[in-house]
């Protein structure tokens, strides 16, 4: 089983793209185009780093029960791969909230998008 697993999720065109960086600090990444397909492999391979952004429910289905987009994948992160460390990425606009979700979740690491492969590599060696 490879312990070395980068899950990206991408959801949005703002997603920066490091495989480079990944393959050149010996990470192997995974890319999923949503959290769900993310979160069926985990279930077969835990991943050492998830990087994923952050979309804050302003009123809409997220709003009450969850606070944005990753409570779900966080949630199941508890269940399959807990010592998965979270990096999450998020807009200007949207890095406020993001305190909101680190009440309920451990996550490694926040960073304000765009970010600089610099700061990628910073978070992973964190």
């Amino acid at each position: 089983m490879n312990t070395n697993l980068v899950y990206s999720i991408i959801e949005s065109p703002a997603h920066p793209h490091f495989t480079a960086l990944y393959n050149r600090l010996g990470l192997n990444e995974l890319k999923f185009s949503s959290q769900r397909k993310a979160m069926s492999e985990l279930k077969k391979q835990p991943a050492k780093f998830i990087v994923a952004e952050f979309f804050y429910g302003f009123g809409n289905n997220y709003a009450g029960a969850n606070v944005s987009n990753l409570d779900v994948l966080l949630s199941s992160l508890q269940r399959y791969s807990p010592a998965t460390k979270v990096i999450v990425l998020a807009q200007k606009d949207q890095y406020p909230h993001v305190d909101k979700l680190a009440q309920l979740f451990s996550l490694h690491q926040v960073l304000a998008l765009p970010i600089s492969e610099q700061q990628m590599e910073k978070a992973l060696s964190g």
